[in-house]
């Protein structure tokens, strides 16, 4: 059963991540990529994990405008997919992309500070 959920999870990826760029014609959804779907064992709900990127404001749009579409994509999803129940879809807003960016920068700066210190010292 799992390898049919996970199975179903990667076909929904794709299909939501289609939908959202091909058929969505919202101009509050901007850059949303569809990070990662779980799908219940019971295949009944699917919980879609996005990342959007722009500013705070304009992520929260992204994010509500989908939220809002939820049941059109559920409709277009069981037209698509052979299934005898389409999944309930929940969408999540999934941070790890910004959280990378904050780590790179947090890296970068201590590389700095780590050059400007051995500059003081003289190395």
């Amino acid at each position: 059963m799992a390898h049919r959920s996970q199975r179903l999870a990667e076909e929904l990826k794709n299909e939501i991540s289609a939908i959202i760029h091909q058929e969505i014609k919202d101009p509050r959804v901007g850059f949303a990529t569809v990070t990662e779907v779980k799908v219940s064992p019971d295949l009944r709900h699917a919980r879609v994990a996005v990342s959007v990127l722009g500013t705070p404001q304009e992520r929260q749009e992204t994010f509500d405008a989908l939220v809002r579409a939820t049941g059109y994509i559920r409709r277009l999803i069981g037209a698509r997919i052979r299934l005898r129940h389409t999944p309930e879809l929940t969408f999540t807003y999934d941070d790890s992309i910004e959280r990378g960016e904050r780590m790179m920068r947090l890296f970068e700066e201590m590389e700095i500070e780590d050059q400007g210190s051995r500059m003081e010292d003289g190395g």
